[in-house]
């Protein structure tokens, strides 16, 4: 069982970091009035305006942000400022026992799937995947739902996904317990073969992606088939595939049609349409707790993520 970390209280500090590509400093700047709101003073790590091509300063610098929030006490929380490409050129570098002896909030998503599995695996420490700094809340098309995510990480709440939050399909019935872990799915197979790769057995496994057509799908999907990971969970959650359309094809297989492929004949819980990903509302959840599917009645109940 993963060590949760303490939750926040109003006047704790949180650091901020772009651990992956260079985020969009405007909206940056914008999200800061929502962390004021929710009574949090900001740390800003020194290299978090810096570009270097595609990436947000050098990878040492990007690790020393890392480093630098991990091990100041002042520092209670690490939410990310944006995702992109990244976070796995310094993975074989991070100090996991900075997290083991300081377990501390870790928050974002996408490209930060690399930390949430490494973290999670080698520190053995809750992570929560949920909407980032400038990436989605200083945009206006933050919604109240994403907003009100936060929340978990100043009390032990136990979440409850329900049809209520929106449209859910079974693809496959039953009932399936054990600790949600995943997240982008590109990220989990990029991962694949190196000892950074992601450990499903008996786990919930979450599954998300964005701009990826269904052929893309179906060769990552079948990469984790191929390697034993879809056989050892107990259940997944597919998340938000958004802007999966075929783009280049005429004649394709539809998303659907590979998902039920791959997951529909595994005899295991399968149900699909969470808001979770590259999308509004984004339901923010904890990685690395006890959590429950339940095909047949459309819920996903997840334990608090902090204590």
């Amino acid at each position: 069982m993963r060590t949760r970390p303490l939750r926040l209280q109003k006047g704790d500090t949180i650091g901020i970091i772009a651990p992956s590509s260079p985020p969009n400093i405007e909206n940056l700047n914008r999200s800061l009035a929502f962390l004021e709101q929710l009574g949090l003073n900001v740390k800003m790590g020194q290299h978090v305006e810096k570009i270097n091509g595609y990436l947000a300063g050098t990878d040492d610098e990007r690790l020393e942000d890392l480093h630098d929030m991990l091990s100041d006490p002042n520092v209670k929380g690490i939410i990310c400022a944006g995702g992109g490409f990244g976070a796995a050129r310094y993975a074989d570098r991070i100090d996991f026992q900075l997290m083991t002896e300081q377990p501390k909030i870790l928050w974002g998503y996408s490209d930060i799937t690399y930390l949430h599995t490494t973290i999670g695996q080698f520190a053995n420490v809750v992570t929560f995947h949920g909407p980032m700094l400038a990436s989605d809340v200083g945009k206006d098309t933050f919604q109240d739902l994403s907003a009100r995510m936060f929340g978990q990480l100043f009390e032990p709440i136990e979440l409850h996904y329900t049809e209520d939050i929106s449209p859910l399909t079974t693809i496959c019935g039953g009932v399936a317990q054990g600790e949600l872990v995943g997240g982008n799915l590109s990220l989990l197979v990029s991962a694949l073969g190196s000892k950074y790769e992601i450990d499903t057995r008996g786990q919930l496994l979450l599954i998300e992606d964005v701009n990826e057509e269904p052929y893309k799908v179906d060769s990552m999907l079948n990469q984790l088939r191929l390697a034993g990971k879809l056989q050892d969970a107990v259940g997944f959650v597919v998340g938000d595939f958004s802007r999966a359309e075929p783009k280049q094809r005429k004649t394709t297989l539809t998303l659907e049609e590979v998902l039920n492929h791959y997951l529909g004949d595994l005899g295991k819980p399968v149900v699909s349409g969470f808001k979770i990903g590259h999308c509004e509302p984004h339901f923010a959840v904890p990685l690395g707790v006890e959590a429950r599917l339940d095909g047949d009645a459309k819920t996903l109940t997840i334990l608090p993520g902090v204590k």
